[in-house]
């Protein structure tokens, strides 16, 4: 959680980034972006993840700074994940057929998860990524089909879910298992920290007089 002063705000409509940053123990508030998220003409996935969670983040921050009071004591939280193969960005499938589309490219093989994280304050935008490799295990036609039925790859980047059925098909990673979630925790944590923005535990500690 935060100090007293500084106001933790994700840019995410996202809920597994919402229980993510729950999760590691700190209290913000969720504004979501709204944003075009079309990748630009020759833009890498690094690239592109990251200036999304940036133009995010500031969106957030140019709107709430003008209802806030103390816009200094303001910090935006922003995040994008996409999955990449080959360099191609796979978003999230049009229909049925684009998610099947997706999975027969991913089956067999080993593609990356890049998340970009923005950290926007009066002071400064931090921008970072995390790349985690996922290989995952050869899918027949009725598991892609089946799969597609429960819905799940819907709404989700690559048309999977590592923390939902997909993950019986996901042999090893090497990486952030939660990047592929959607939130490199870690890394995020480490960004807040250097803002001086702490989780509850910390904070508990601090008053009571131990170092945090």
């Amino acid at each position: 959680m935060q100090d007293n002063h500084t106001m933790l705000v994700l840019a995410s409509a996202s809920p597994r980034r919402r229980e993510l940053l729950t999760q590691a123990g700190f209290v913000f508030e969720v504004h979501p972006a709204h944003i075009p998220e079309d990748p630009n003409p020759g833009e890498e996935p690094i690239a592109y993840a990251t200036r999304l969670a940036q133009e995010k983040a500031q969106a957030v921050f140019r709107q709430l700074s003008t209802d806030w009071a103390r816009s200094a004591d303001l910090a935006v939280l922003g995040a994008d994940t996409i999955v990449t193969f080959d360099d191609h960005i796979l978003g999230k499938p049009e229909d049925p057929a684009d998610a099947a589309r997706m999975l027969r490219l991913l089956s067999g093989r080993t593609h990356r998860v890049v998340t970009g994280v923005s950290l926007v304050t009066e002071e400064s935008a931090e921008t970072v990524a995390d790349v985690t490799s996922v290989s995952f295990s050869v899918l027949s036609d009725d598991e892609i089909d089946a799969y597609i039925a429960s819905g799940e790859p819907m709404d989700k980047a690559g048309a999977y879910a590592i923390q939902g059925r997909a993950a019986r098909w996901i042999p090893r990673i090497e990486g952030c298992y939660f990047n592929v979630v959607g939130l490199p925790i870690a890394r995020v944590s480490a960004l807040l920290k250097s803002r001086k923005i702490i989780d509850q535990e910390s904070r508990k500690i601090g008053r009571s007089g131990l170092q945090p």
